[in-house]
C-alpha cells in the first residue's frame, strides 16, 4: 500500500511538472526568493485602433489590383473609418463613374511597417454577412513573390457561411503537391456576424491555427519535401481586406447587391512572443527594413 501511494505521489508530480512547462516558466522574484508563475506569451506588438485616424506608422491602404482579392480595393474615405476602438472596412456599390469596379472596397497593410517571424497572433473581428462578401485576415512572406514567399490565411469568410477558412499558400502548394499532403486548409464553425478572435500559434515546425483561442487546424513542416514547402521561416506581415465578389466567393452565385453595404470591423490585432527560460534563446521577431 505504501509503495503504491508513492508511486502515485511521484507520478502527479511528474504531471504537475509537464504542465508546468506548458503553460509558462517558473522564476524567482530576487527579492522575496519565491517562485512567480512566467506568462507563457509577452505582447510585443498590437494596435487597437484607440485613435480617430488610421495608425499610419503601423498600416498603408491596399492598392487595387489584378488579383481577386483586391479588385475592389479603393481610397475612397467613405469606405474606412476609426471609431470608438474599432477599425471599420466597408463595401459599398460603387457609385463613382471614373471607376469601372461594381463595388468599392476598403483593405490595409503592414507590408513595409510591421513584420515578424514566429510568435502568437490573434485578431478580434466580425463581419456582416452578404453574398459576394469576402473578408479575410492573413499575412504574406516578406521575402520574394507570390506564391514562394508563403501566405497564412488566419481568415477567410465567405457570403452567408457559419464557418471560416483557414489555408497556406506557397510554390509548395499552387504548383508542387497534387495530394494535399500536409493538408493545407481547415474550417471552423463560428457564430456568424459576430465578435471572434482568429489567430495562429506559429513556430518553426508548424502553425496551429486558431479561432476563439481554440485549435482548429494545424499545418506542419515535413522536412522530406524539400525547402518549398515550409517558406514559414521569415518575416511576415499583415493584410486586413474587405473584398466583394471573385471566383471563389461567387461559386454558389453572383453577388447580390441588395446585401450592401457590408463590411468587416476589427478591434484589435496582437502579437506575442513565446518566453522561454532564461537559458533558452528568445525567438527572433523581426521587423520590416
Amino acid at each position: 500500500m505504501k509503495k503504491e501511494l508513492i508511486c502515485c505521489m511521484c507520478v502527479v508530480i511528474c504531471l504537475l511538472a509537464i504542465s508546468s512547462e506548458s503553460v509558462g516558466a517558473d522564476i524567482k522574484d530576487k527579492n522575496t526568493a519565491t517562485i512567480v508563475r512566467q506568462p507563457e506569451w509577452k505582447l510585443i506588438w498590437e494596435d487597437d485602433f484607440a485613435g480617430k485616424e488610421l495608425d499610419n506608422s503601423k498600416w498603408t491602404l491596399c492598392k487595387s489590383g489584378n488579383a481577386d482579392w483586391c479588385k475592389t480595393m479603393s481610397d475612397d474615405p467613405r469606405l474606412l473609418e476609426v471609431k470608438d476602438g474599432v477599425l471599420n472596412l466597408r463595401g459599398i456599390i460603387n457609385d463613382k463613374k471614373d471607376n469601372t469596379a461594381p463595388y468599392l472596397t476598403a483593405g490595409v497593410t503592414s507590408k513595409g511597417k510591421y513584420a515578424f517571424k514566429y510568435g502568437k497572433v490573434q485578431i478580434r473581428a466580425r463581419f456582416k454577412s452578404a453574398h459576394g462578401a469576402w473578408p479575410a485576415l492573413w499575412m504574406l512572406g516578406a521575402e520574394g513573390r507570390c506564391p514562394a514567399n508563403g501566405e497564412i490565411d488566419l481568415m477567410e469568410h465567405l457570403n452567408f457561411e457559419d464557418m471560416v477558412h483557414q489555408t497556406v499558400h506557397s510554390e509548395y502548394t499552387e504548383k508542387i503537391d497534387q495530394t494535399d499532403t500536409p493538408k493545407i486548409s481547415g474550417t471552423a464553425m463560428i457564430t456568424r456576424d459576430d465578435w471572434n478572435t482568429y489567430g495562429c500559434e506559429w513556430d518553426e515546425d508548424k502553425i496551429v491555427f486558431t479561432v476563439n483561442d481554440t485549435p482548429a487546424y494545424t499545418y506542419l513542416r515535413l522536412p522530406q519535401k524539400g525547402e518549398k514547402q515550409w517558406p514559414f521561416n521569415q518575416p511576415f506581415y499583415f493584410i486586413l481586406s474587405m473584398q466583394i465578389g471573385g471566383k471563389w466567393v461567387n461559386k454558389s452565385g453572383p453577388t447580390n447587391s441588395a446585401d450592401y453595404p457590408a463590411g468587416m470591423e476589427v478591434k484589435w490585432v496582437r502579437v506575442y512572443s513565446r518566453n522561454k527560460p532564461a537559458n533558452q534563446a528568445s525567438n527572433r521577431v523581426a521587423g520590416s527594413d
